[in-house]
């Protein structure tokens, strides 16, 4: 079976089996429901340098009879959030208890040489990817070009997280390519916490600490009067606010109080344009941190800034961590909610909606505090890339292109009321040839471990994308051909690119990307809209030791 059917062919094989244990509400993988309060995810924390978990990967459905995925610890906790600190041994045994599914379908993928887990890869196979940790790309760390844990597999991962590696909001999920937008829809994911941001932004120490996490999900209702639809629904810590009511989830707060919001939009597909209203008003978020890293830090100073804005941008992958004060006695109507996204004529649906209602009161929350400073910053990853010397400089570009294959990559727009569309998405180095993404291709940058290089990626699509880079952050310098001032420059794991008009300058940005850590292996960077990853929007990177 080649990569150009292998995604739709693997949907239809989940669609068409429902494993014994599944139940109403999520069985294995338990969904709150619509309308609840949110609950905090479970928490793990390292002990003594080390953490170490047994994972289970199972699937279920729910009342509506969807599709779901989760990572379950031994003892139950559905997608844990795991704390860590900069130096910890992280150790993760992955079984996969997802039945095989009758049709049997499978690909071999990997040789001899690049094998890692089982060569073959079924309908039902995961791995993990830890979405920006500055881990190694081998085989049992974040490896996710052939990695493979097929039923009734056990596989290990064994991560180090460096002590230089910015303090922050992390996550994990699934990875396999051609099934990873189903299974991270289907809530395969969970957060990791780098401990100590504190350190490096004291503004946050001894606050009332929130995680959130957004994720994405087929949509209960069918959409077929109703506009605008969106292509998905969406929930917060997996309480579903369902289209068209849009019931929101509960957040509670104390009036008046600071809290500190730790937010993952971990959505497959789903862009989020974040606000806190009060009585119509978006309220000021005091960022300190994006992607993992806190706003301003990398500076060589090692002491954090705070960044205020009404709003916040999220493509699918990104996090944001900020200040926010509650409503006060006065306010009647406090809303957390999701702006609408101008994605391009071709994108999906991605309307305004409310994501959850605020509902203030006197009583003790329960929250638990973050951590109060623990001692003088470590060295930061990143620090000083702004001086550092370029010394390679590329473009590279997103494009799609009518597939000439009868039913070829089917991109589905079941909200916007389009019909299913066969496109294959690329990203492509200027100069090279169209490639869909495939395992065994060979890199299509190969670099060293050192270098810094300078990126311009282009997008020449009708619609945006969402450009992630695996392993290592990246300093965003110029929008659209536009500098931003040095001392606004953040850092990010994934950015949003433009979408074309067809005509004029193609949307772009320039980055910066730093190659001087310990990172030597290949890996890859791709869309983080994961229907556009599965479809072939993904390349290989090769890092070679320092010369």
């Amino acid at each position: 079976m080649g990569q150009v059917m292998r995604g739709i062919f693997f949907a239809l094989c989940l669609a068409l089996f429902v494993p014994a244990q599944a139940l109403a509400n999520g069985g294995v993988c338990p969904r709150p429901a619509i309308g609840s309060v949110v609950a905090p995810p479970p928490d793990i924390y390292s002990q003594n340098g080390a953490l170490e978990i047994s994972l289970d990967y199972f699937t279920s459905v729910d009342d509506a009879g969807r599709t779901l995925f989760c990572f379950v610890t031994s003892d139950g906790l559905q997608s844990p959030t795991l704390h860590v600190k900069p130096g910890d041994a992280v150790t993760i045994h992955l079984t996969n208890q997802v039945p095989q599914t009758p049709l049997g379908g499978s690909e071999t993928l990997t040789g001899a040489s690049t094998r890692c887990g089982s060569a073959t890869m079924t309908e039902t196979s995961v791995n993990m990817h830890f979405h920006g940790l500055n881990v190694s790309p081998k085989c049992h760390g974040d490896e996710v070009i052939h990695t493979l844990v097929n039923s009734g597999e056990t596989f290990d991962y064994k991560l180090r997280i460096p002590a230089d590696e910015p303090p922050g909001l992390y996550w994990y999920h699934a990875h396999v390519h051609g099934i990873a937008s189903q299974a991270v829809q289907g809530g395969a994911s969970g957060v990791i916490e780098v401990e100590g941001i504190a350190n490096l932004q004291p503004a946050v120490a001894g606050l009332p600490e929130r995680y959130l996490v957004l994720r994405d999900e087929p949509l209960i209702s069918n959409p077929v009067t109703v506009k605008p639809a969106p292509n998905w629904d969406v929930s917060v810590n997996y309480v579903t606010v369902p289209f068209p009511q849009y019931t929101p989830a509960i957040i509670k707060m104390n009036r008046g109080g600071q809290e500190f919001w730790r937010v993952a939009n971990a959505a497959a597909n789903t862009i989020m344009d974040l606000e806190v209203k009060y009585d119509g008003v978006a309220q000021p978020l005091q960022i300190v941190g994006l992607d993992g890293v806190p706003t301003g830090s990398q500076d060589g100073k090692r002491q954090g800034t705070i960044v205020t804005q009404n709003d916040i941008l999220l493509p699918p992958a990104s996090r944001v961590e900020f200040i926010i004060t509650g409503p006060k006695k006065n306010v009647k109507t406090a809303v957390l909610e999701t702006e609408a996204i101008a994605g391009g004529p071709a994108s999906d649906s991605n309307p305004a909606r409310p994501l959850a209602v605020i509902q203030t009161s006197d009583d003790p929350n329960g929250l638990p505090r973050a951590a109060e400073r623990s001692g003088p910053p470590n060295m930061q990853r990143f620090e000083n890339l702004a001086d550092a010397k370029v010394t390679a400089r590329r473009v590279l570009y997103f494009s799609e292109i009518p597939s000439t294959i009868p039913g070829g990559n089917i991109k589905q727009h079941r909200g916007a009321q389009r019909a299913s569309e066969p496109v294959n998405f690329y990203i492509t180095v200027e100069g090279q040839t169209l490639k869909l993404f495939d395992p065994n291709n060979p890199p299509a940058i190969v670099t060293n471990r050192g270098a810094v290089e300078e990126w311009t990626i282009q997008n020449r699509s009708p619609e945006v994308h969402e450009f992630h880079m695996h392993q290592i952050h990246f300093l965003v310098q110029e929008i659209n051909g536009v500098k931003i001032p040095k001392d606004q420059q953040q850092f990010y794991d994934t950015h949003q690119v433009g979408y074309w008009k067809g005509r004029g300058p193609y949307p772009s940005i320039k980055v910066r990307m730093d190659f001087r850590g310990a990172v030597v292996g290949d890996f890859v960077y791709h869309c983080h809209i994961l229907d556009h990853e599965d479809g072939g929007m993904m390349a290989i990177i090769r890092v070679l030791p320092k010369t």
